[in-house]
């Protein structure tokens, strides 16, 4: 396996209209396992074909473990997908608001809302078909990653213009959020009772 380099903005290729996977073959399977070495060297959840330069309708997503009641990352409770020629064809009315980063605009923070829960088909690595439902956070990454193979970045779907910070800036944000919320429950007689 290899670790591929990562497409950044404002390159073309990740803006460029994909094509279906249709061979099922080595040469697919090779990419598919870089891609996952790729995703995982730079520490994503996901990665498009178009991400590493190839027009092709193609992710891998891999969703965030499980932890245990101390917040340690619990082994094996990870899910891995690869997806091909996905397409999601349902969407809840009800959205959530959240974060989001992209490995091809490194660096940056996002408020993106996207619908809570999605049904998706496609194919897996071997040419099976494959329906799913997914919800919240699995369903997130899922919309983002589709967006990709359709040329579509998150930051064309921020909540607001200036809805996107650096992560030091966020980082930031969030430190103050969690500092005024301490001091507000330290005040606060009703809290520990």
């Amino acid at each position: 396996m290899s670790v591929l380099p990562i497409v950044t903005i404002p390159a073309e290729e990740l803006r460029a209209k994909t094509r279906p996977v249709t061979k099922f073959d080595a040469d697919l399977q090779k990419l598919i396992d870089d891609m996952i070495e790729t995703m995982r060297e730079a520490n994503g959840v996901g990665l498009a074909a178009p991400q590493i330069g190839l027009p092709l309708k193609l992710a891998v997503i891999e969703t965030l473990p499980e932890e245990d009641d101390d917040g340690n990352e619990l082994e094996d409770t990870r899910d891995l997908y690869v997806i091909i020629n996905p397409e999601i064809y349902w969407v809840a009315r009800e959205t959530t608001k959240g974060m989001e980063g992209c490995l091809s605009i490194p660096g940056y923070l996002g408020e993106v809302e996207r619908a809570e829960s999605i049904r998706v088909r496609g194919l897996d690595r071997h040419g099976r078909k494959f329906r799913m439902r997914l919800n919240d956070w699995d369903a997130r990454i899922f919309q983002h990653e589709v967006d990709h193979l359709n040329g579509v970045l998150y930051i064309d779907k921020l909540t607001a213009p200036e809805n996107i910070w650096t992560e030091e800036e966020f980082e930031k944000m969030r430190e103050e959020r969690q500092k005024a919320r301490q001091q507000t429950e330290a005040h606060d007689p009703m809290v520990g009772d």
